[in-house]
């Protein structure tokens, strides 16, 4: 059965009116016809079962038959990724594969080493084209919520904004705070925020003031991960310590 994320306002009593994109995706690319059995997630985890009723020019109607009452609730903490602006392409990629890893939010930022930049002109443009992504990655991977995407944010605001109840710094330089004994020492959060720079690194000044803050400098170990790569990692390793893998 498909699945699909809508806006909860698209919703009234027992149907549900499916209008732009995702209406020309599922009738002009997917070709789903009167009939066809479709699930429907309003994006903060309530589900609604229903049939495509009729179709329209501009919209489609979808019957519902069940809905699911209570938001559902991952098993694991809620995890945030504080993300380095990367270069190019690499934040798409970055953004779909960890949604693909159950991230709660994820909050770009700016770094003093930060190559890329986003002009202020094109920051709308980026910003729902990444939203059009992370929103297809969590229909792919039966997610029943989409990830908060916040916007880009400078270093400053972003340290002092962290409120989660574990905070995590993953750097290249660190050689005492091993991750695997990090977790281990800890009780179970209920919140974690993992902090990945952007190419060139943070610098020592950058990792202090996080460590004001009360982020946890960290290492995995003796390789290098891009920073394409090492919130994955992270993610991963943390899903399987305390979420839904493994």
């Amino acid at each position: 059965m498909r699945r699909f994320f809508i806006d909860e306002h698209a919703i009234s009593e027992d149907k549900a009116i499916i209008c732009g994109n995702l209406f020309c995706h599922m009738t002009r690319v997917l070709r789903l016809k009167i009939g066809t059995r479709v699930l429907l997630s309003d994006g903060i985890g309530r589900r609604h079962l229903g049939v495509i009723e009729s179709v329209g020019k501009e919209n489609l109607v979808v019957r519902l038959e069940e809905s699911s009452t209570e938001p559902e609730r991952p098993s694991g903490p809620l995890i945030s990724l504080y993300q380095g602006l990367p270069k190019g392409s690499k934040m798409e990629f970055i953004l779909q594969k960890c949604t693909e890893l159950g991230v709660d939010s994820i909050i770009p930022f700016v770094a003093e080493r930060s190559i890329a930049r986003l002009p202020e002109n094109r920051e709308t443009e980026k910003m729902n084209r990444w939203l059009r992504i992370v929103s297809e990655a969590a229909r792919q991977s039966n997610r029943p919520t989409i990830p908060d995407l916040q916007s880009v944010k400078n270093y400053d605001e972003l340290i002092e904004s962290a409120d989660q109840s574990l905070k995590l710094l993953l750097w290249e330089e660190e050689n005492t705070n091993r991750l695997k004994s990090v977790l281990g020492s800890l009780p179970h959060p209920e919140t974690v925020a993992v902090m990945v720079g952007p190419e060139g690194g943070l610098t020592k000044e950058e990792v202090e003031a996080a460590t004001r803050a009360g982020f946890i400098p960290v290492t995995i170990g003796s390789r290098i991960l891009r920073t394409e790569t090492a919130g994955m990692a992270m993610l991963a390793i943390l899903q399987f310590f305390w979420g839904d893998m493994g």
